[in-house]
């Protein structure tokens, strides 16, 4: 789907060597590194030490950024089952 503003899109895909973020971001120089603290400390809540994340940000608050994480991570839990 289409980003809004206020919004992140986060992809999802295996990985093998560790969170591997790569961000799209306006902000990515004055915020990139808060954003991917963000995501990757959510992961790790969850246990989930491999995959790739390709966040598309938009001007989006770290709550809005933790609430799109956990959707993506539960989303990748419930495909493992």
């Amino acid at each position: 789907g289409r980003t809004e503003s206020s919004d992140i899109q986060i992809t999802l895909s295996k990985g093998n060597d560790g969170i591997d973020v790569d961000l799209t971001s306006d902000v990515n120089k004055q915020f990139g590194d808060q954003i991917v603290k963000v995501i990757t400390d959510t992961f790790n809540k969850f246990q989930i030490t491999n995959a790739k994340v390709r966040p598309v940000h938009k001007a989006a608050l770290d709550c809005v950024i933790k609430a799109r994480t956990i959707r993506a991570a539960s989303g990748a839990l419930n495909q493992e089952d």
